[in-house]
C-alpha cells in the first residue's frame, strides 16, 4: 500500500467540499419549481438529509457500504462507528478517513433527490423516517454491490461516479414513490406553476460546478483521468443543455427552465462514464440523454401520474442510459475497459444486467417503505394542511413577508 499523496489528499478534500455543496445547491434547484408557501420545506428536505445521512453514514452507512463483504450483497459492521479506521490507514493514496468522508457526500445527496418526488404534501416526519431507512436497505446495499467488493463489482460492470448507485436508485424509487403517495390537490385541473425559476436556475449553476467534485474527484486522485472526467463532465452537461433547447423551442418557446433541467440530465447521464468515455463520446451520451428525458416527462405528463419534479424522468432514466451508454463507449485508452463499440458486447451485457438488478430493487423496497409508512402514519399532509403550504402546516415558518 503506497503512503498519502499531498497533491491526491488535497484535491479530494475540495471535491469532497463541492459534492456536499450539491445538496443545498439541489434545494434550490427544486425550490423554485414549487409553490411560494412551500419553499422552506423544499429547501429543507435537501438540508437536513445533510444532517440525517451524516450521521447515519459515520455510524453503520460506512460499514455496510464498504465493510467486509458478506456474500457480494453488502458489508459487514467492522466499520460499525468507524471504529478501527485511524489517521494513519490510507485509502490508495489518501487518508482512509477522506475516503470515508468523500463517500458520505454521495450517500447524503442521493435520499435528496428522491424529495423532489413527493414536494408540497410530504408529512415532514415521514420523511425523516423514509429517509433514514432507505439510505440503509437501498443505498448502502447498492454502494456496496459496485464500489464495495460487492456482486456488481465482481461482475466487471462501471459505474465510475454514481449512475446505478445514486441516480437509478433515486429515479426509480421516486417514480414507487410517486405511485403510492396521492397527488397534489387540484393537479391536472388548475396550474401548479414554479414560483421562482431564477433560484432553480442558481441551483443548476452550482449543482453543473459541485458536480466537477462529484466525477472529477470519483478518480480518487489528482491525475489525468480526473481531468478526463471533468472535461466529460462539463461537455456532456453543455450538449444536453443545448439539445433540450432545441427540443422545448420546436415545441413552443426555448424555456429557460428547460435549459438548465436539460444541463443537469447531461450531468446525470455521463456521472457511470465519466471516466471510462473519451470526450466525443461524452458529447454523444449528453446530447442523447437530454432527449430520453425530455419525453419520459411527457410520457409521465400523459400518465397523469404526479410526479411533482420529474426525478424519475431526470435522474432515473437519464441515469439508465448512462449507465447503458458506459458499456457502449467505454476505452481501454481512458479507464482501461473496452465496451461495445470498441468490441467488447460482453461489457454492455453487464452493464444491462445491472441496470435491470437496481431498478426491481430499488422500486421493491421502496414500495414496501412506503405502504409501510403510509399505514402508519399517512405519507401525505391533510388537504387543509396542504393548502396553508408546508411552510406554515409543517415548520410555522414563512418564507416572504
Amino acid at each position: 500500500m503506497e503512503g498519502i499523496n499531498s497533491g491526491d489528499t488535497a484535491w479530494i478534500i475540495v471535491a469532497t467540499a463541492l459534492v456536499l455543496m450539491m445538496t443545498p445547491a439541489l434545494g434550490f434547484f427544486y425550490g423554485g419549481m414549487v409553490r411560494r408557501k412551500n419553499i422552506l420545506s423544499t429547501l429543507n428536505l435537501s438540508f437536513i438529509t445533510i444532517g440525517l445521512i451524516s450521521i447515519q453514514w459515520v455510524i453503520i452507512g460506512y460499514s455496510l457500504a464498504f465493510g467486509e463483504s458478506v456474500a457480494g450483497l453488502v458489508g459487514g459492521l467492522n466499520y460499525l462507528g468507524l471504529s478501527g479506521i485511524g489517521l494513519e490507514d490510507v485509502e490508495g493514496s489518501i487518508p482512509k478517513l477522506l475516503f470515508v468522508a468523500f463517500q458520505m457526500t454521495f450517500a447524503i445527496i442521493t435520499p435528496a433527490l428522491i424529495s423532489g418526488t413527493f414536494v408540497e404534501r410530504i408529512r415532514f416526519k415521514v420523511y425523516l423516517v423514509f429517509t433514514l431507512l432507505w439510505a440503509t436497505l437501498v443505498y448502502d446495499p447498492v454502494c456496496h454491490w459496485a464500489w464495495g467488493g460487492g456482486i456488481f463489482s465482481q461482475w466487471g460492470a462501471l459505474d465510475f461516479a454514481g449512475g446505478t448507485v445514486v441516480h437509478i436508485t433515486a429515479g426509480f424509487s421516486a417514480l414507487a414513490f410517486s405511485m403510492a403517495i396521492r397527488k397534489r390537490k387540484g393537479f391536472g385541473q388548475i396550474a401548479i406553476e414554479p414560483h421562482n425559476i431564477a433560484f432553480t436556475v442558481l441551483g443548476a449553476g452550482l449543482l453543473w460546478v459541485g458536480w466537477f467534485g462529484f466525477n472529477g474527484g470519483s478518480a480518487l486522485a489528482a491525475d489525468g483521468l480526473a481531468v478526463q472526467a471533468l472535461l466529460n463532465t462539463n461537455t456532456a452537461a453543455a450538449a444536453a443543455a443545448v439539445v433540450w433547447m432545441f427540443l422545448s423551442w420546436r415545441d413552443n418557446k426555448p424555456s429557460v427552465l428547460g435549459i438548465v433541467t436539460g444541463a443537469v440530465v447531461g450531468l446525470v447521464a455521463i456521472t457511470p462514464a465519466a471516466g471510462f468515455v473519451n470526450t466525443m463520446s461524452a458529447l454523444l451520451i449528453g446530447a442523447i440523454a437530454a432527449p430520453v428525458s425530455y419525453y419520459s416527462i411527457d410520457f409521465r405528463e400523459r400518465r397523469g401520474l404526479d410526479e411533482s419534479l420529474d426525478v424519475w424522468a431526470c435522474h432515473g432514466m437519464a441515469g439508465a442510459w448512462g449507465a447503458l451508454a458506459t458499456g457502449l463507449f467505454a476505452t481501454a485508452a481512458v479507464g482501461g475497459v473496452d465496451g461495445l463499440f470498441y468490441g467488447n458486447a460482453a461489457q454492455f451485457g453487464i452493464q444491462l444486467i445491472t441496470v435491470v438488478v437496481t431498478i426491481v430493487y430499488s422500486v421493491i423496497i421502496t414500495f414496501a417503505l412506503t405502504k409501510i409508512l403510509d399505514a402508519v402514519w399517512g405519507l401525505a399532509v391533510s388537504e387543509q394542511e396542504e393548502e396553508i403550504g408546508l411552510d406554515i402546516s409543517e415548520h410555522g415558518e414563512r418564507a416572504y413577508a
